[in-house]
């Protein structure tokens, strides 16, 4: 009926904007649930490990243990909270559907890091994000090249990828281009430029642009200064077709959505 914001809480000691905020403190983790909640926030996407480049690897044990307590903290204090996770690894995602309540899984490699996650997506029947990524965390942005124009390649990856989910059963899957993975900042602007494309494959589109580096490297500043800048693009995303938006800032997003949905109403 709306597009949704999906407000991130990352569980990390090195994620690129708000990394440590929220690591390994009971008390942090609640407040940010709350927070996103209380701003409008439709989805909590819990994260514990940080996928920005060059991060430094995570053990899966660690990865469950930094969600476990995050998911066990919002299962407890807000039971009625939908619970995205960001893993790319088939056994955590298993744990986290079964032991930890999550709703979502929220995949940036389309399960071309961990094999396994396409099995895990089948025996769980949850949603699935299913997100394009060239290359891995660690070198996705070394000299990304496309043989052809990003958006197509992208399109193809993802009607591929969809194309095996339906094979194996797997119909509830949402879609995103995934900005800012394995892609140059001309890359990035011509994806979004091209958003409307995505609409063809008649899939709910997730767009997470917030405070990337596809906007200081265009403006200038730093992740700290680019919440203007994403509000632009979360803007130009609606009118796009997007339907989720992941967000740091949840108020924002969801004042932009009013907005947006405002403007379409009396069109």
């Amino acid at each position: 009926e709306r597009p949704l914001v999906m407000g991130i809480l990352n569980v990390t000691p090195d994620s690129f904007y708000d990394g440590g905020r929220y690591f390994d403190s009971r008390d942090h983790i609640k407040a940010r649930a709350e927070q996103i909640l209380a701003e409008g926030g439709d989805i909590i996407d819990v994260g514990a490990y940080s996928t920005r480049p060059g991060a430094d690897d995570v053990s899966p044990d660690e990865e469950w243990r930094r969600l476990s307590q995050a998911l066990e903290i919002i299962r407890k204090e807000f039971p009625d909270a939908i619970v995205s996770v960001d893993t790319f690894r088939g056994d955590v995602a298993r744990k986290c559907v079964r032991e930890g309540g999550a709703h979502i899984i929220n995949d940036i490699s389309a399960y071309t890091l961990d094999p396994e996650m396409l099995d895990a997506i089948v025996e769980l029947n949850v949603p699935y994000i299913l997100m394009h990524i060239k290359g891995t965390p660690k070198d996705m942005q070394v000299n990304p090249k496309y043989e052809l124009r990003a958006t197509r390649e992208v399109i193809i990856f993802l009607s591929q990828k969809l194309s095996e989910l339906s094979s194996r059963g797997v119909s509830d899957v949402i879609i995103d281009p995934g900005f800012g993975f394995g892609k140059t900042l001309e890359d990035n602007y011509q994806i979004m430029a091209d958003l409307h494309h995505f609409k063809a494959f008649n899939r709910p589109i997730l767009v997470g642009i917030s405070r990337k580096s596809m906007i200081y490297k265009l403006i200038g500043g730093t992740p700290d200064d680019s919440l203007n800048g994403t509000t632009v693009l979360n803007t130009i995303s609606l009118l796009g077709g997007a339907d989720i938006l992941r967000v740091h800032d949840v108020r924002e997003c969801v004042e932009t959505v009013r907005i947006v949905e405002a403007l379409r109403r009396n069109a």
